[in-house]
């Protein structure tokens, strides 16, 4: 049998050596086809927004060290690791992980092996420790490439977990996290910052465009909608929004996706009832009013063959 190193390399051989596993790994998440140079982007004088290397990343300044939330790309982690020294020059002493996805954990194992401690949710633990089949993130592929990631080296493990949330401090931010289950995966995590008032969302909000939704583990489109909803009551109208992917988000971002999503939920349950298949509901473009808005840089059918299944695996689940 294949050990879990060799599993795992061969799954990022798959999906980082070809044009369709560039493809998967940027525009599906959000990102550029080409990559984009690491942008830094100053919040506060302690909190600094690092995007364009897969999922958003906050690098918090804590006396002496760092905290990062979130790790982006496995093959772009020297990339972003640069990019955070170039921000501050203490060493990274805790990796917080909004879930599990490949391109939110890249830096685990490098940041793992050189002693900083990974904080995530309990699911995120199991995912990451065991590998994952996901269904939902191979529709985003124009050929068939291995459904599996990880299971990652034991150092880019989260050694520290939590149920449902908690409350910790890191130099002089207090940090406030809490756990959404079964919205975008089952691990979703976002962190609020009340004296800095910045929200990070991880992926419940994918600004200004259609979200994944990765219902092989967990995800479905009513929790999504049922993510902003609840994010919307986390801090106030001036409280600056990091979304998975996408630009700095307010309020009325938020407002703006919540609707959409519900929207389509509604349209998509109506489609269920009458037994549509997914080639069926694709075809009819239920979606077509809000693709303009929507559609960029995830195509409409896309969204709608990890949508429509979501709704049936939610049920199955619960």
């Amino acid at each position: 049998m294949p050990s879990s190193d060799t599993n795992r390399r061969e799954f990022l051989r798959a999906l980082m050596g070809s044009a369709v596993g560039m493809s998967l790994t940027h525009s599906a998440f959000g990102q550029a086809a080409t990559p984009d140079a690491i942008k830094a982007t100053k919040l506060t004088e302690r909190l600094v927004l690092l995007s364009g290397d897969g999922g958003n990343v906050v690098v918090v300044i804590g006396g002496d060290g760092l905290m990062m939330i979130d790790g982006g790309l496995p093959n772009r982690s020297a990339d972003l690791l640069k990019a955070v020294s170039d921000v501050d020059s203490h060493k990274v002493r805790i990796l917080f992980d909004t879930h599990w996805h490949f391109d939110h954990v890249g830096s685990n194992e490098t940041l793992g092996k050189s002693g900083a401690k990974i904080i995530a949710h309990e699911n995120v633990k199991k995912r990451l420790s065991t590998g994952v089949v996901s269904e939902a993130l191979n529709v985003m592929q124009s050929a068939p490439l291995d459904r599996r990631q990880g299971p990652l080296q034991p150092e880019g493990v989260p050694s520290e977990t939590f149920t449902k949330g908690g409350k910790m401090t890191f130099g002089n931010e207090k940090i406030e996290y809490t756990h959404i289950p079964l919205a975008h995966t089952d691990g979703d995590t976002y962190l609020f910052f009340p004296n800095a008032n910045v929200l990070h969302t991880g992926d419940l909000l994918f600004n200004r465009m259609y979200p994944v939704i990765d219902y092989s583990t967990g995800g479905w489109i009513g929790g999504m909608a049922a993510a902003c909803e609840r994010l919307l009551k986390v801090g106030d109208d001036k409280t600056q929004i990091v979304p998975g992917h996408g630009p700095i988000a307010s309020k009325e971002d938020l407002r703006a996706s919540r609707d959409m999503l519900h929207t389509v939920q509604e349209r998509l349950e109506a489609m269920s009832k009458q037994g549509k298949s997914r080639d069926e509901v694709v075809s009819s473009q239920p979606t077509k009013d809000l693709d303009d808005k929507w559609g960029k840089p995830r195509p409409p059918e896309v969204f709608l063959r990890m949508a429509y299944p979501s709704l049936a695996a939610h049920k199955q689940q619960t």
